[in-house]
């Protein structure tokens, strides 16, 4: 009689144990799943990071080379002191190319020319003609380095002036009064210009000074 009670006793222990089975086995796919969820983030953390560093210190890398590009352009004292010559042009008056009404302009034009080889340098020469003169000896203590300059420039000076006054006179007062107007009336200068010198100079800067018109 007592063996049916026993197997009822057993059948309850059983039962827990076939719904803890399922349990466990849950609860380590869960562990296995976070596990490998957290091990994936660390590798695509370490990925990141790598790939961020390589970036990092190629900009550097690239920074540091352009960096040492522009110390190796920085003009020296010497190229500073030998820049552009400038030519004073001096004053003109002019008329414009109004059909309603006469217009004049008065304007003084000078140009800044690029220098050749047989160019004097100015400062040292003149700080080398004080000295000599100081003392009194030599033809070079007298002689000004920017005259021998001024004396190869008149024989381009009267087609120059011609170029300006053809460049501005084929302009309206309109034309010539406007920042764009004006931009482009040194570009055409220049152009014109740099034709006259066939290549031994080129004009680096033309500028206007007094500009009036009435």
């Amino acid at each position: 009689m007592a063996k049916p009670n026993d197997a009822n006793q057993m059948k309850p222990k059983e039962n827990s144990e076939l719904v803890k089975a399922p349990i466990d086995n849950n609860l380590k796919l869960v562990l296995i799943n976070i596990i490998s969820t957290v091990l994936i983030c660390i590798l695509l953390i370490g990925i990141n990071y790598f790939l961020q560093e390589n970036l990092l210190n190629k900009k550097l890398a690239s920074l540091n080379t352009e960096e040492k590009v522009d110390e190796d352009n920085v003009p020296t004292d010497e190229e500073e002191v030998q820049r552009g010559i400038i030519v004073d042009l001096g004053d003109f008056i002019l008329n414009l190319n109004d059909a309603s009404q006469k217009k004049y302009l008065k304007v003084n034009v000078a140009l800044e020319l690029s220098r050749i080889p047989t160019d004097p340098v100015l400062g040292k020469q003149e700080d080398e003609g004080k000295k000599e003169g100081g003392h009194g000896h030599g033809e070079a203590a007298s002689e000004d380095p920017m005259k021998i300059i001024e004396a190869e420039m008149a024989q381009y000076k009267p087609a120059i002036r011609d170029a300006v006054i053809s460049n501005f006179s084929s302009k309206t007062a309109d034309e010539v009064m406007t920042a764009a107007g004006k931009e482009l009336v040194k570009e055409q200068i220049t152009e014109d210009v740099n034709a006259i010198f066939a290549g031994e100079r080129e004009v680096i800067r033309v500028s206007f000074g007094q500009f009036i018109i009435q």
